[in-house]
């Protein structure tokens, strides 16, 4: 018996190159090019490499500063909204200033999954 093969969450469809990754598909569903089981075990695909490398690959750190907004925590997912936020690398640089940030915060592993 195969071991089963681990969710990803979706988050990062919604960054500027899931979003066209996403809208690429549908226009390759659109034109008949490739079928939508496809275009959905891509974005599966997508979704795991993301989070691996992302994982892996990323080791800066930053801190950041402003006042909290809004917060809420659903479905093990925390989500916060601040404003007047500045960001600090690590290694010094400029700070990065926003208006407004929202920040998804979830657990490594999926609800459900093994501990």
């Amino acid at each position: 018996m195969a071991a089963a093969t681990p969710n990803y969450y979706e988050l990062y469809r919604r960054s500027s190159i899931g979003a066209t990754l996403t809208d690429t598909l549908d226009d390759l569903i659109q034109s008949h090019r490739i079928d939508p089981q496809l275009a959905m075990k891509i974005l599966s695909n997508f979704d795991r490499a993301v989070a691996d490398i992302l994982q892996d690959k990323v080791k800066a750190r930053l801190t950041f500063k402003g006042s909290l907004d809004t917060y809420r925590f659903c479905d093990e997912v925390w989500t916060f909204l601040i404003k007047n936020v500045s960001f600090k690398m690590e290694n010094g640089g400029t700070p990065v200033v926003a208006d407004k940030v929202k920040i998804v915060s979830c657990n490594a592993k999926r609800p459900g999954e093994g501990q």
